[in-house]
């Protein structure tokens, strides 16, 4: 399937919302149940995806702001609690990986990759959603913000993934689909790839990725030739 270079010793940092998985029916049932709990109108798939990729409660402000009610600080605590047991009870209930993701993880891995989740949602949350769908084993580490410096933009939350799996900057890359993962990569000064089928309110299309992967069949490819580079 795939013809790769040996990639021994570098680190493939991956987002997991609408990168690995597609967890948007998920999310989305998770914030139109707490917006009907408070009397509020809900939203179609389409409009959730754009709100997705900052984190839970970036999400749940976005989603009371577009019904009309917007949060303030006070109110995170009681909300990102209810969010969280809602969402941890389906936490797989629609999710499934992206088409090929499985495949293209296990080819980079057989050439010698070494595979991190570097993602905006909360590490717990990460680590159900991972487990649930078997697919824990093929990373060395799984990091939320909560296990970083800081979320993604910042660099150090890639630097902490990478450092995680034991691996180095200088031989990494990241795979995302949002404004939120190229602006970390960048900050980082790691080659990014970035897909358009994730959530992303700025097409990834119009980002100036080191590589454009329209699906996962794609990324093994895209990541040998990022790391072949000088």
């Amino acid at each position: 399937m795939h013809n790769l270079p040996d990639m021994t010793g570098a680190t493939i940092a991956f987002d997991l919302d609408g990168t690995l998985v597609d967890t948007a029916p998920d999310l989305v049932g998770t914030l139109n149940a707490i917006l009907a709990e408070h009397g509020l109108p809900t939203h179609g798939a389409q409009a959730v995806k754009g709100m997705v990729g900052a984190g839970a409660w970036n999400l749940i402000k976005r989603g009371f702001a577009a019904s009309g009610e917007p949060l303030g600080e006070d109110r995170k605590d009681a909300l990102f609690g209810r969010f969280i047991d809602i969402y941890e009870n389906r936490i797989a209930r629609e999710s499934v990986p992206y088409p090929g993701c499985l495949n293209a993880l296990d080819a980079l891995a057989a050439v010698g990759a070494t595979l991190v989740v570097c993602t905006n949602k909360y590490s717990r949350g990460s680590d159900l959603l991972l487990e649930a769908l078997g697919m824990t084993r093929r990373f060395a580490a799984v990091i939320g913000p909560d296990r970083a410096p800081a979320p993604k933009p910042d660099a150090r939350h890639i630097a902490a993934a990478v450092e995680a799996a034991g691996g180095s900057l200088d031989r990494c890359v990241m795979v995302g689909d949002s404004i939120t993962d190229f602006n970390a990569a960048r900050a980082t000064g790691v080659p990014v790839i970035l897909v358009p089928f994730g959530y992303s309110d700025v097409p990834a299309a119009t980002l100036a990725a080191d590589a454009f992967c329209e699906t996962w069949d794609e990324i093994p490819e895209a990541c040998g030739r990022l790391l072949s580079r000088g």
